[in-house]
């Protein structure tokens, strides 16, 4: 006898819709919904980092709402620097406050810079 004979997870995945092995599904994928950037507010600093180094780091946004990776890669042709995403913020390398903030106020997300 298998470990998981005659339990749920014995069984095939099934579609949620319209019950068919997901293997046979014709449903199309559901879209996620997304919440407007009009709804998300960001928060911007300067942080210096080790060296003296300072990096603008954004944050506050929603990572199921918000593709961050092309938001970043925006962000970074705009400043001409490099970036990167890490613990769900935005970090691009410089002090590059105003002209971010400039960019997402004209994406249409709410901005709170924070003297850091």
């Amino acid at each position: 006898m298998r470990l998981l004979a005659g339990t749920v997870f014995d069984r095939p995945p099934r579609c949620e819709r319209c019950n068919e092995l997901e293997s046979d599904c014709r449903c199309t994928p559901a879209e996620p919904s997304r919440q407007p950037p009009e709804a998300q507010s960001a928060q911007l600093a300067v942080e210096k980092r080790k060296g003296g180094r300072q990096v603008t780091v954004v944050r506050g946004l929603s990572h199921n709402d918000t593709d961050l990776a092309d938001l970043l890669t925006r962000l970074r042709n705009l400043c001409g620097a490099g970036g990167t995403v890490r613990d769900g913020a935005l970090e691009i390398q410089g002090s590059h406050l105003e002209r971010i903030r400039g960019e997402l106020l004209s994406i249409g997300y709410r901005v709170k810079a924070i003297r850091g």
